[in-house]
């Protein structure tokens, strides 16, 4: 098991104040890393902090209260964590958001929102984070992807796009930095139970559908995007890399 220890390396969760960047960072400091949470909302980070501080003490969680959409907040935050906490070697971009309204109504304002935080923050973070392990000839980057990266549904143009763009962003990073060390890859969760999506858990309709559709006959959760990402971050996957793992109970897999 010692392919997947993470003792003693720093990772770097964006969007981790809750849902599933939450569980992430949660299982890799279960994992034995040391985790630096992210978010804008002070008051959630936090309260993030405080019950993970709870659990694998002060030294080994920490938290940085940024837009990731700001590349100067970028920048300088990065280099902040770099030398306050220490050498970022394991980075989740997982900050995203949704937008929900057919196409046509979609305004620009709310196309270039959805696409700044689920695919540029990713750009911007990962760059950032890669100058620094490029020099350290090692480093790991996993980008919270989703099945609408290959996938798409009615109403959702903005995030289906922006995570299609996620996908292949990875295989530019890995074209670009395989060679210095790094191993950059995908993780798509498919319908996770989460705040985000409790609306369509609440939805007969659309719970019936899901649960029909995915082979799983089930949502996911939290908790089952932790072991695909641990072995992302860890030794165990040093030769994978530009690949995007899907964890969707099935679904990518049948008609």
């Amino acid at each position: 098991m010692s392919l997947f220890d993470l003792s003693g390396r720093i990772a770097l969760v964006t969007g981790s104040s809750r849902g599933i960047g939450y569980a992430l960072a949660r299982g890799l400091a279960d994992a034995g890393a040391t985790i630096v949470l992210n978010g804008v909302s002070q008051s959630r980070l936090a309260q993030a902090r405080a019950q993970l501080r709870e659990e694998f003490g002060d030294t080994r969680v920490h938290a940085y209260a940024f837009d990731v959409t700001d590349a100067e907040r970028v920048d300088d935050s990065v280099a902040r964590i770099e030398s306050e906490v220490g050498p970022i070697e394991i980075l989740v971009n997982n900050a995203a958001l949704q937008h929900r309204q057919p196409l046509l109504d979609v305004t620009v304002e709310d196309w270039k929102r959805v696409i700044d935080t689920d695919l540029t923050s990713a750009f911007l973070v990962g760059r950032a984070v890669a100058r620094f392990q490029i020099g350290r000839g090692s480093g790991k980057i996993v980008n919270v992807c989703s099945v609408q990266s290959d996938l798409a549904r009615p109403t959702i143009a903005p995030y289906t796009t922006a995570k299609g763009g996620l996908r292949n962003l990875t295989r530019a990073m890995t074209a670009e930095w395989a060679a210095s060390g790094l191993q950059i890859n995908g993780l798509a969760p498919g319908y996770i139970h989460t705040g985000v999506t409790q609306a369509l858990v609440d939805d007969a309709q659309f719970d019936s559908w899901l649960r029909g559709r995915a082979p799983a006959g089930r949502w996911g959760t939290p908790d089952d995007l932790v072991g695909p990402a641990v072995w992302l971050a860890s030794d165990a996957s040093r030769y994978v890399n530009g690949q995007v793992i899907f964890v969707d109970g099935g679904m990518t897999a049948v008609v």
